[in-house]
């Protein structure tokens, strides 16, 4: 199973991840100090610990169990003194299994057999942030997307709480970008609350294209063969190359 498919309005997926940490002091932590290794079973109770502050529910076991031993899930886990301090959760899918509200991430075009990425978390504990660390695991996700052998990757993408300010901030500093609204999208403690679609493309992915696109491209095929007249020269030229061609081959089959 996966848990993107799950009830997903009753998580709080990656939105209370990043809060304000203008309350707590920061330590003299360096991002070199500070290493990266993929989860582990051993690491549900931290990771469990990690989680219950960050979010307003709690997660089934079967949860933990499954973004630390399961390999569907790129979770990569930051560790400062032998201990998790941050850790970042993704799910690659297949673009068609993806839920109605997400699917017009990209274009039928390019989506048909494009893969995309699923930010489940990404989070930092409350003391060591506002060192780098959330966007050391974050840009470590987008390296290991953008590999030759991951070309089919064409985005990634997140839902955040639209009052969570301070996680939009720090994704549209990283050139995500606001997709879609998604009014009373989440049910956290018996109350609705709406959400924001955010995406980052990548590996020549981009949204579908709207009429300023195409005009805009147009335009710019206009330019760059010499101008407006160049540019309707070659179609003109077009055009009759293939009236000559079909007209040859009508006659030589009448023959």
């Amino acid at each position: 199973f996966t848990w993107y498919h799950q009830d997903h309005h009753n998580l709080t997926g990656n939105n209370e991840i990043i809060k304000s940490s203008s309350d707590y002091p920061v330590p003299l932590c360096s991002v070199n100090d500070v290493q990266l290794r993929f989860l582990i079973p051993d690491d549900i109770d931290q990771v469990k610990a990690l989680c219950q502050d960050w979010f307003p529910i709690d997660y089934p076991l079967s949860w933990y169990e499954e973004i630390t031993s399961s390999s569907r899930f790129f979770a990569l886990a930051a560790v400062y003194n032998f201990t998790i301090i941050g850790l970042i959760v993704a799910e690659t899918k297949p673009y068609l299994k993806l839920n109605k509200e997400d699917r017009g991430i990209l274009p039928e075009s390019l989506g048909r057999d494009s893969e995309i990425v699923y930010i489940l978390s990404l989070g930092v504990h409350r003391k060591y942030r506002r060192n780098g660390i959330g966007s050391l695991l974050l840009d470590s996700l987008i390296s290991h997307l953008t590999t030759a052998e991951r070309y089919k990757v064409k985005a990634l993408f997140l839902h955040v709480l639209t009052t969570n300010q301070t996680a939009i901030l720090f994704y549209e500093r990283r050139r995500f970008v606001l997709h879609s609204f998604l009014p009373y999208y989440y049910n956290i403690k018996g109350k609705s609350k709406d959400g924001f679609t955010y995406v980052s493309y990548i590996n020549g992915g981009h949204p579908p294209w709207t009429f300023y696109d195409y005009l805009k491209h147009w335009l710019s095929a206009i330019l760059n063969t010499g101008g407006l007249c160049t540019w309707i020269g070659n179609r003109i030229r077009g055009v009759f190359r293939w009236i000559c061609y079909h007209t040859v081959s009508r006659f030589n089959f009448a023959h």
